[in-house]
């Protein structure tokens, strides 16, 4: 069931639908946005919400995808390291038998 929760960006306040039981991460989110929209307006070059928020979100997308980036070359890296143990396991098994 959706219940409307009220958050704040740049002091002002919006009125979003989200079911109840997502209510927590969609503050979270909105508090994260907001700091990330206050961190571009005191920085003074970009003036206005509607840039502000554009800015904000193409800064938060980007450390998104960083981190998707930087998850896949660690997940790649254990892989690698995992098949080299097998591998390693496999060979020395072999030799004995």
């Amino acid at each position: 069931m959706n219940k409307n929760v009220t958050i704040k960006l740049l002091e002002k306040e919006f009125v979003v639908g989200c079911p109840a039981e997502n209510e927590a991460d969609l503050l979270a989110s909105a508090n994260h946005l907001n700091n990330k929209m206050q961190e571009i307006r005191s920085g003074g070059k970009i003036i206005g919400m509607e840039r502000i928020a554009v800015m904000a979100a193409l800064n938060i997308s980007n450390e998104f995808l960083s981190g998707k980036v930087e998850q896949r070359e660690q997940m790649e890296d254990t892989m690698l390291r995992l098949s080299e143990k097998i591998n390693k396991s496999l060979t020395s098994e072999d030799n004995k038998a």
